[in-house]
């Protein structure tokens, strides 16, 4: 058996990318190494999206050339390859981003299989990049990121995504709802909901509808998360914009169907630069939405990422968003200092930061944040609370677990000791003991049987 290694580089939607590639090498025939030495090609997927990913991806693809020497390039900066080129001119093939057929082509050219009368009935080209065939996944067994829509339409002066992956391309909703249900019934307890840009689910399609369980369901948000929300999972939302559904996916949450979590990229607060930014609102209309929100589901978390040392920002601007976060009192942010990424419009603009202010900035911002992270986190010790358990600690007992409020790899955990007989997968409900500046301690109370009750996420 032919062996390929696989490098896996970028966000969930890259992730997500990978799962179906690796599906597809496994259902041609090839195995899949977990090591350079035993690999006889080395495909690697890369992020193209910030400076910093891009100079990752291109020393990932230095280091399996050197290992290797046969190496594939796929994904976003495979949509640029004479920049691959230039540092790496003995790569063997590149390919562009979600380009599974790409992929499995230049495998089969450069690695061919042996068929014989049985394995050339399996399925090559035709069946590659097909939503259903994603069977092999990078992620545990208990979570799975699901990707509803490829590209985006929206044109943010800092952002290279529509030029890379296109204009938005959304799934028929039945094609989402066969992949979670097959995903749920192999064990996923946790269905991760992803687009760039979640909120605009469908719209390319005109929400047309198609069939699930013998019953039409529209290609829009709404309808796509409450199907999902009957598997019997917990259902995260990602990457949400601030449209006016999202009051209505509010109300959902807080009557237990979502899990009461928003992932919403603000990117700033001072309205001068959002219009810089090609983004709407600012901290006035920002903080009016917030409120309502709260005033719907009390129990929401919120998560938002923002950037700082955009061109022009000024110091009036950088207070702005201090103040916006001292008072919106966000659980969970994420902050970047501007990348000017080739091909992006705002590399253009006038006013660029100096990198040393970029980082300075930078610092007060989080150094606000990590005090209302601490306060926020605090407040919730001696409440109780439920959590899906990731992984096991060092201490005997002891797991490492996630709240409502926290999804895997961007937030925090709950380091819980239970009695010793809590698995990977279960659902406990945990008091709280004790808390940091990103995590929670506490103690199992007891084992949840799954589906959660709605209402109960508390």
């Amino acid at each position: 058996m032919r062996r390929v290694g696989f490098v896996s580089l970028g966000c969930p939607k890259a992730l997500v990318d990978s799962e179906r590639i690796l599906t597809q090498l496994r259902a041609e025939g090839y195995d899949i190494s977990d090591s350079y030495a035993e690999a006889e090609l080395v495909v690697v997927n890369t992020c193209g999206f910030i400076t910093a990913a891009v100079e990752e991806s291109l020393e990932a693809i230095g280091e399996a050339l050197e290992e290797h020497g046969t190496v594939v390039v796929t994904g976003c900066l495979g949509e640029r390859p004479a920049e691959i080129r230039a540092r790496h001119p003995k790569v063997a093939a590149i390919t562009g981003q979600a380009d599974v057929g790409g992929v499995m082509r230049e495998v089969r050219r450069l690695l061919p299989l042996e068929l014989d009368a049985f394995s050339g009935l399996l399925p090559l080209a035709s069946d590659a990049g097909r939503p259903e065939m994603a069977h092999v996944k990078l992620t545990p067994r208990h979570y799975a990121y699901l990707k509803i829509a490829e590209g985006c339409d929206h044109r943010c002066s800092f952002c290279i995504i529509p030029s890379m992956r296109g204009d938005q391309v959304s799934r028929d909703a039945a094609d989402v709802l066969f992949e979670a249900a097959r995903l749920v019934a192999s064990g996923t307890k946790e269905l991760l909901v992803i687009a760039q840009n979640s909120s605009a689910y469908g719209a390319d399609l005109r929400h047309r509808p198609s069939r699930f369980a013998d019953r039409p369901v529209a290609a829009s948000l709404l309808p796509l998360v409450r199907e999902l929300a009957g598997l019997g999972a917990w259902v995260r939302l990602h990457y949400v914009y601030p449209y006016p559904l999202v009051e209505e996916l509010v109300a959902l949450m807080a009557e237990g169907t979502l899990l009461p979590y928003l992932d919403v990229p603000l990117q700033h607060a001072s309205p001068r630069v959002l219009r810089a930014m090609r983004r709407p609102g600012g901290a006035e209309s920002h903080l009016s939405r917030i409120r309502a929100w709260r005033e719907v589901c009390s129990e929401l978390a919120i998560r938002s990422s923002f950037i700082v040392g955009f061109p022009g920002e000024t110091e009036a601007d950088v207070q702005q968003l201090l103040d916006f976060l001292t008072e919106a009192r966000l659980d969970r942010v994420g902050v970047f200092t501007y990348s000017a990424v080739a091909g992006a419009a705002a590399n253009a603009l006038p006013g660029q930061v100096p990198e040393p202010e970029k980082e300075e900035r930078y610092a007060r911002v989080m150094a606000v944040q990590r005090r209302i992270s601490s306060e926020r986190l605090a407040a919730k010790v001696g409440t109780t609370v439920q959590a899906i358990v990731d992984d096991y600690d060092e201490l005997p007992g002891e797991v490492v677990a996630r709240t409502v409020a926290d999804a895997p790899g961007i937030d925090g955990v709950l380091r819980c000791q239970t009695d010793g007989t809590v698995k990977i997968g279960d659902l406990i409900e945990a008091r709280v003991t004790g808390s940091s500046e990103h995590d929670l301690s506490g103690s199992c109370v007891r084992r949840l049987p799954w589906r959660p009750a709605v209402g109960s996420f508390g």
